[in-house]
């Protein structure tokens, strides 16, 4: 059960420059990572809708990899509720997601043998930082995913950490 927090996009809207803002809660035991994706994917879909230029692609690709990945380890390895925020300017998307556990998580070596666990190795790869806050009750993740990467080869918009073969991309000399 999803648990609307704030929905500004339609109030922040008017100011094309101020980002637009979204939350939601689970209640334990009901989140789950396609619900957190389908959140991600309405709200990044929402900004032409009110005038704003629509989020890249390859840049949506990434933050549903994150938002994946930071809300199946909080379902995995927290008890309790969580919960997603996102925040998007044309410059950035800020995905945070909360959840009740106070163990940071874990960025395991890599390994290509092992099967799992490489989540927060992909999470680094598309973001520019990445932040965990414990607190008492528990931790906040802060991820910041660049919408236009500075010098990137394949252009503004359109670093991915797929394949390009499965990106639909195909890198410019």
């Amino acid at each position: 059960m999803v648990i609307p927090l704030m929905k500004q996009a339609d109030e922040q809207g008017r100011d094309e420059r101020a980002a637009l803002h979204f939350g939601a809660a689970w209640a334990e035991g009901t989140a789950c990572a396609v619900d957190a994706r389908r959140a991600l994917r309405a709200f990044l879909a929402h900004a032409p809708h009110i005038g704003r230029v629509p989020v890249p692609d390859p840049v949506v690709l990434d933050a549903e990899l994150v938002v994946s990945e930071l809300v199946t380890n909080a379902v995995r390895h927290a008890p309790g509720p969580c919960g997603l925020t996102l925040s998007w300017s044309d410059e950035e998307l800020v995905v945070t997601v909360w959840d009740s556990s106070v163990e940071e998580p874990v960025v395991r070596e890599r390994d290509a043998r092992r099967f799992g666990g490489h989540g927060m190795h992909v999470v680094h790869a598309v973001s520019s930082s990445v932040v965990v806050t414990v607190g008492d009750d528990g931790k906040r993740i802060v991820v910041r995913i660049p919408c236009k990467p500075a010098g990137d080869p394949l252009g503004p918009g359109r670093r991915t950490v797929l394949p390009t073969s499965l990106s639909g991309h195909t890198p410019q000399p």
